[in-house]
């Protein structure tokens, strides 16, 4: 058997499971978005080309689901990868069993299901018998967590920082122990102090794990449904409804499924347009 044909054999059953789940959907999901489709209506699905698209982009209620999401991403992301950053350099410290205690530890809330962590912290921002308010009663500060808008979406990041970042300090402190000691060697002999080894040194070399870590968070933060969904349902005043939770809320509450196949590949492009910048960007580094 020729190698390139064998190839395509061991290489069959996941080509057979990726177009079967993934871009049989994509395809089927780009066909709906063409039809007006009303799933509980006796009116049978009628073909309207781009019409929900045309909707989607005059829709008042889809720019704000959109604007609440990018505040989100721009709240959530960067301070989850400072925070990591910070955490893997000060694991990257900690030698012997204490540095897999404490990786260990800081890992833990990752494992928790988005259901069970939303639970939990709805009980922390409670503002009755919350663990939160009740560190900051004895100071005289109350904070509505949950029912001001002003602070609701600070508390879903809050949650959602706690939550993820176990996933992103690993991966970073991973890249930290990778890099090379002899040019931190080298640059002590040269007379670089910690902060420019650290600055001139080991940061450029966490490009691209940094890169990264970045750019699936920011993926990552533009599908934020589950964290929002359980602790504040979109509110108040649906300034924490997310662009994916108005796509749910479309298509199982209101049953308009073209409507809502339109605004997933609305919310597609976006992410499809993230991935080609990091593709770019790193190609840039490796050139």
């Amino acid at each position: 058997m020729k190698p390139r044909a064998s190839g395509w054999m061991f290489a069959a059953p996941y080509l057979t499971l990726f177009t079967a789940f993934v871009i049989g959907p994509l395809l089927f999901g780009f066909a709906l978005s063409l039809f007006r489709w009303e799933l509980l209506s006796n009116v049978k699905p009628t073909f309207v080309g781009f019409e929900n698209y045309v909707e989607a982009f005059r829709d008042p209620y889809v720019h704000q689901a959109l604007g609440a999401t990018l505040r989100f991403v721009w709240m959530a992301v960067p301070a989850t990868i400072l925070l990591a950053l910070m955490i893997a350099t000060g694991l990257n410290a900690v030698a012997g069993k204490r540095q897999g205690f404490w990786r260990a530890a800081i890992y833990v809330p990752h494992l928790l299901t988005v259901s069970v962590a939303g639970i939990l912290w709805r009980w922390f921002y409670n503002k009755e018998f919350g663990i939160l308010n009740a560190l900051l009663r004895p100071i005289g500060i109350e904070i509505p967590w949950l029912s001001d808008v002003a602070w609701a979406m600070p508390a879903i990041v809050l949650m959602t920082l706690w939550w993820t970042l176990g996933g992103p300090s690993v991966v970073l402190l991973s890249g930290l122990q990778n890099i090379p000691v002899s040019y931190l060697e080298a640059a002590s002999l040269d007379g670089a102090t910690p902060v420019q080894r650290y600055f001139r040194i080991i940061l450029p070399l966490m490009r691209p794990v940094l890169l990264f870590v970045t750019v699936m968070h920011v993926i990552g933060g533009f599908q934020v449904f589950g964290q929002v969904y359980m602790i504040t349902r979109g509110g108040p005043e649906l300034s924490t409804r997310s662009l994916v939770q108005y796509i749910y809320e479309t298509a199982f509450n209101n049953y308009r499924m073209g409507y809502a196949a339109a605004l997933s590949w609305i919310l597609f492009a976006v992410i499809a347009l993230f991935t080609l910048v990091q593709f770019r960007l790193m190609r840039e580094e490796r050139s």
